[in-house]
Formats: C-alpha cells, sequence, structure tokens
C-alpha cells in the first residue's frame, strides 16, 4: 500500500510562521503573492497579533497595487487596529493622498474614527498636510468633529504647532 496521502496538518508554530510571512506579504506590497493567497481562501480582513488588517499595512507602507487587490477583494476600509488607528489616518499621517483617494473610493468613511475619536482630517492638520486637508474637506470631512479629548482638528493643528494647516483651518473656521 502506498503512503497516506491525508493532507499535511500545519503545527501551531508553523502556522504562527505562515501567519507572519502573510502580513509580511502585505506589508512589502506584493500584490500578486496576496491575489494568490486570496483566490486559496486567505480571509481578506485577517489580522495580526496588533490588530492590523492586511490593509493597513499594505496601505500604511504606501503599496497602492497590493491595497488595491485587497479591497476588490473585499477588504474592509474601516476596521481599526488595537491602538485606534484606520488605514485612511494612516494615509493621512504618512501623506499618501493617492491612497487616501483609493481607500475613499473603497469605502472608508471620511468622518472614520476608533474609540479616540481622532479623524483622518485630525491627523492631517497635526502633521500639517494642507493638500490631504483640502481633500478631506471637499470629501466631507467634519472641520468641527472632536475626539474623546475633546480637540478638533484646529486645536490638533495647533497642539502640534502645524502652521500652515492652523492658518488653512482658522481661515475656514472662522467663516
Amino acid at each position: 500500500m502506498s503512503e497516506s496521502t491525508a493532507p499535511h496538518v500545519m503545527t501551531e508554530d508553523e502556522a504562527a510562521e505562515f501567519a507572519a510571512q502573510v502580513f509580511d506579504v502585505a506589508r512589502t506590497g506584493d500584490a500578486d503573492t496576496l491575489q494568490k493567497l486570496l483566490e486559496r481562501g486567505l480571509p481578506v480582513n485577517l489580522r495580526n497579533q496588533n490588530g492590523d488588517t492586511l490593509l493597513m499595512l499594505a496601505s500604511y507602507h504606501g503599496h497602492l497595487s497590493a491595497a488595491e487587490t485587497l479591497l476588490k477583494a473585499g477588504a474592509d476600509a474601516n476596521i481599526a487596529n488595537d491602538k485606534n488607528q484606520l488605514p485612511l489616518a494612516g494615509a493621512a499621517f504618512k501623506g499618501n493622498l493617492d491612497m487616501a483617494r483609493l481607500l475613499i473610493s473603497h469605502g472608508a468613511q471620511v468622518n472614520g474614527c476608533a474609540a479616540d475619536g481622532r479623524t483622518a482630517l485630525m491627523m492631517a492638520a497635526m502633521f500639517n498636510r494642507t493638500d490631504f486637508v483640502t481633500y478631506l474637506l471637499e470629501q466631507g470631512a467634519d472641520l468641527h468633529a472632536r475626539d474623546i479629548g475633546g480637540i478638533d482638528a484646529l486645536g490638533a493643528a495647533r497642539a502640534m504647532g502645524a502652521q500652515a494647516t492652523l492658518a488653512q483651518l482658522g481661515d475656514l473656521a472662522s467663516n
């Protein structure tokens, strides 16, 4: 009789190593490998030990094609990680306007926030990203939204000394 044809069952260590490799694929932006893994049944909203989804890692690291692959496969652009960060806020932090456009075109909520209440507009304002602020406001971002500490985008810009967005938002707030 031939050897058993039963499928190999991964040990816990093998599964952990495989998961780490999958998250590295998203982090490095290998869209082709992601597509193949998704076709083989990889859950599109898989999360790592920090609560980061594959999309969070791909978008945070600026990999447009990988993020688009995940979004087209149904990734949820509104899942926060364990640090209350959303992909759109990560794009604002990084100043990646193309990523923001991609995320919003696939359902990221422009006023979305995690438990801390911090929006992408607040992040963009904090880091002096005037083009990003303009885009988010054009998409309907709420200039008056406040985080759990009561800080709005103008206050976030003020706290970080972000002079350009402070002037930009100050003009809008006074209208």
